[in-house]
């Protein structure tokens, strides 16, 4: 007949302790009670489970097994080791507490010495079992020495007497519940007694009737546990370590009537009560219990409900305001913080509560970084509501900075006496940058009215110089010496064109030509390129999934090639550029000038001296520089050109560690990317092209260019007279082959107005669109106002022989 003892086992504990043991050691487990059933076991071998123990015939051997191995263990004998009928070596050890023997510990499952396969084979066919998965689970049964056996039952012995001491325990407990049980019942007061692990062992039902919950549901239970809540006279949670049970443990010392209040986990109601805490000790000082008692004072408390909800209100609505508040006394110390003044300053309510203002709220000037007057006394000295100065920073105590606006204003009693003051105050951080970059933006949009002029008619110019340069360079191909300088005058008309080009970028022209494209690829190959030939070394990080960007090839380019210049000047005597490219997801909080999505994050970062914190807030502006040759517009076009793809620059720089610039691109909604353009040289070409332009030298050149093509071409001033020239040629049966219209004419039909007069008489005729400044999309979206394809002024003439060999094959 089984033992009552066997039921205080924890097979919890047990079964945790001996999975641990068999994982440490590869050794199985199993407990047994006296007649043979299995009450835990622990990494049994698979031809145990998955043979012995299935198979009816087998499982009776391990059954007859353990009762024989069990029967055979002697007096005084630590543990006994026998062969089972299945031809496995089993040990047991016996579990004994108080005398009674009530179970029995048992190890095995392995061989000492190699195993007879024969014998298994045969048992195999005997009992029908698979031989081949029987065998391999064989193999998986390990043999070890009988000092390993030896070694592991002494361990084994140990967690015997560790399981004997824990069952004595809960056996101690069980009595000393029985004990205490006709004393509690018959108290006006609620009990609880707990262990010294704070766990509850007992309680009465006026206890149950406080806490909400049965005496079944209570033990067990810890006082820490969240199916209650204890909460102080303020209504503040009381901490953890405060708790009753837990002082009472931690000090070893009674405690006298604390005034609390209890969660209701059901009602959800607060029921106050008076507490009163005691410690008991064993004759050696350990302590054994601790006896709680209460009594319900809820009454006496609805005195105070009012002011307690006056209070709460008072909290939610600081909760509620989107400002920081802080109210302090005459003295200038903290009474009341709300949470958004705890975000900004870094302090707590509870760290605050009677500190001096002035270290919380620690203020200074922005520009001399010296200590703003204490806003609280200044409110005191004058009696009146103050504002702080622009260009205040908070410091915060983490020591981050935050710009702020602050106003103070006195608090007063009924008597109209000031018996404190409130700081009302926000962070203007956000704000002031994205100020600063409208500002930003403002200043490049005024520019854009000047440069865009001036831009669009240098650009014509610097057409007609480039060409008629250029058809005198290809005129003098046998002169060697005039060819040199014409091309070193080439060399100097591209550092117009790229001069003219950053001034397009400030102008609404400078509308991004994007095409969808792996950014990664892009800029690996313009570095490269720009550092070919330095001293200075690259370095790339860039993310194997990068997301498609549409992007302006060559606008990004000139955004590179400005930040690697920069960067070779920082570093004179050499060093590493790293560059960056990761995929990244903006949230609404981190996009502040841009919208929230998925965007391609660029950085840029070098070794050089770095930049000082005066500088950065100019860096972007047009015309600053810091450079005795410069015209102040590289680092100006590159923010207006990411401006213009929809994204955002930044900087970030420490004097002696170098500088980071981060570019944030909008990643492509396109599937795919198009197709790499191959650069063409030498186009030829037949048929008839149509040319609109204003400009006479325009005209000229870019009429010997197409001839020297292999076209003949048809000149238009404009696109009323291009009209009546098609309309001609169609009426003659005859057709164009292409046209290139001129984007504005002054005084007369544009490209844009000329496009769908055009395609009636020839739809099928590719139309290309130029110019040199564009105010709308057109240069940009060529296909979407019915062109082909688009080509910015000046250009050479292979570029418009690529432009011609992809639409014009042969």
């Amino acid at each position: 007949m089984q033992s009552k003892i066997i039921n205080f086992v924890d097979f919890e504990k047990v079964n945790m302790l001996l999975e641990g043991f068999n994982q440490a050691t590869g050794f199985v487990t199993a407990i047994l009670d006296i007649e043979g059933n299995v009450l835990s076991q622990s990494g049994w071998r698979h031809i145990c489970t998955e043979f012995h123990r299935v198979n009816s015939e087998t499982a009776q051997n391990c059954r007859v097994s353990d009762t024989v191995l069990a029967n055979q263990m002697k007096s005084g004998e630590k543990y006994h080791a026998y062969k089972c009928f299945n031809g496995l070596v089993d040990v047991a050890v016996p579990i004994i507490i108080k005398g009674e023997h009530i179970a029995n510990l048992f190890s095995g499952q392995f061989f000492f010495e190699e195993p007879d396969v024969s014998f298994f084979k045969k048992q195999a066919n005997q009992y029908g079992f698979d031989e081949t998965s029987y065998l391999k689970a064989l193999e998986k049964v390990p043999v070890v020495s009988e000092e390993k056996v030896e070694d592991v039952m002494q361990f084994l012995i140990n967690i015997i007497l560790m399981i004997s001491e824990l069952t004595l325990e809960k056996l101690e407990q069980h009595n000393r519940e029985q004990r205490y049980r006709g004393l509690i019942d018959n108290l006006g007061a609620g009990v609880v007694v707990h262990g010294p692990d704070s766990q509850i062992i007992l309680s009465n039902h006026q206890a149950s009737k406080l806490l909400g919950l049965t005496e079944d549901q209570m033990r067990g239970k810890k006082a820490t546990d969240p199916a209650w809540q204890f909460i102080k006279e303020d209504m503040t949670p009381l901490p953890l370590e405060a708790y009753p049970v837990n002082y009472i443990v931690t000090h070893k010392t009674p405690l006298k009537n604390q005034v609390l209040g209890i969660c209701h986990p059901n009602s959800k109601n607060i029921v106050w009560v008076t507490i009163n805490g005691f410690p008991f000790f064993d004759v050696e000082g350990k302590l054994t219990e601790v006896v709680i008692s209460f009594i319900d004072i809820t009454e006496r408390q609805l005195a105070e409900k009012a002011i307690a909800e006056e209070k709460e209100q008072l909290a939610v609505t600081l909760r509620s305001i989107g400002d920081g508040v802080i109210t302090t006394d005459i003295e200038g110390k903290v009474l009341i913080m709300n949470r958004v003044a705890e975000k900004l300053t870094g302090w707590s309510q509870d760290e605050a509560m009677g500190m001096p203002i002035t270290t919380i709220f620690n203020i200074i000037n922005e520009s001399t970084r010296l200590t703003h007057e204490n806003p609280v006394q200044k409110v005191l000295t004058t009696g009146g509501i103050i504002e702080l100065a622009n260009h205040t920073l908070l410091i915060s105590k983490d020591g981050s900075e935050r710009a702020i606006a602050d106003s103070g204003a006195p608090i007063r009693d009924k008597g109209s006496e000031i018996i404190g003051v409130v700081l009302v105050f926000r962070d203007m951080t956000e704000k002031q940058k994205l100020l600063s970059n409208m500002q930003r933006i403002d200043k490049l949009d005024s520019l854009g009215i000047l440069a865009g002029g001036i831009a669009h008619d240098f650009n014509n110019l610097l057409g007609g110089i480039f060409g008629y340069i250029d058809m005198a360079r290809m005129a003098s191909e046998d002169c060697e010496r005039a060819t040199q300088y014409l091309d070193k005058a080439l060399s100097v008309f591209d550092r117009a064109k790229d001069l003219t080009q950053q001034l397009l970028t400030f102008s609404k022209g400078g509308v991004p030509k994007r095409r969808t494209g792996q950014l990664g690829l892009f800029i690996k190959d313009t570095v490269t390129f720009v550092l070919s030939g330095s001293n200075v070394n690259s370095e790339f990080i860039i993310a194997k999934d990068l997301w498609l960007c549409d992007f302006d090839e060559n606008q990004i380019g000139q955004v590179i090639d400005n930040m690697l210049i920069n960067a070779m000047q920082a570093m004179p005597l050499g060093g590493t550029v790293t560059i960056v490219a990761n995929n990244k997801y903006l949230s609404d909080e981190e996009a502040i000038t841009i919208p929230s999505g998925k965007y391609i994050e660029i950085t840029i970062k070098d070794e050089g001296a770095g930049i000082s914190q005066e500088t950065l807030k100019s860096i972007f502006d047009p015309f600053f520089s810091t450079k005795q040759k410069g015209n102040g517009l590289g680092l100006a076009t590159c923010y207006s050109i990411i401006q213009k793809h929809d994204g955002y620059i930044e900087v970030e720089s420490e004097i002696g560690k170098g500088s980071s610039f981060h570019i944030y691109l909008p990643a492509s909604e396109n599937a795919e990317g198009i197709d790499d353009i191959t650069i063409v040289r030498g186009h030829k070409g037949f048929g008839t092209i149509l040319i609109i332009d204003d400009e006479d030298f325009m005209r000229e050149i870019l009429a010997k260019m197409l001839i020297r093509m292999g076209y003949q071409v048809l000149l238009a001033v404009n696109g009323e007279e291009a009209l009546e020239e098609s309309a001609l040629i169609k009426s003659q049966g005859d057709s164009i082959r292409a046209a290139i219209f001129d984007l504005t004419i002054p005084g007369g039909m544009g490209g844009k107005e000329t496009i769908k007069g055009f395609k009636d008489i020839f739809p099928d005729t590719p139309v290309f669109v130029s110019s040199g400044f564009s105010e709308d999309l057109t240069i940009a979206r060529p296909r979407d106002f019915g062109f082909t394809d688009s080509i910015r002024k000046p250009y050479k003439e292979h570029e418009l022989g690529e432009m011609l060999e992809k639409y014009l094959p042969h």
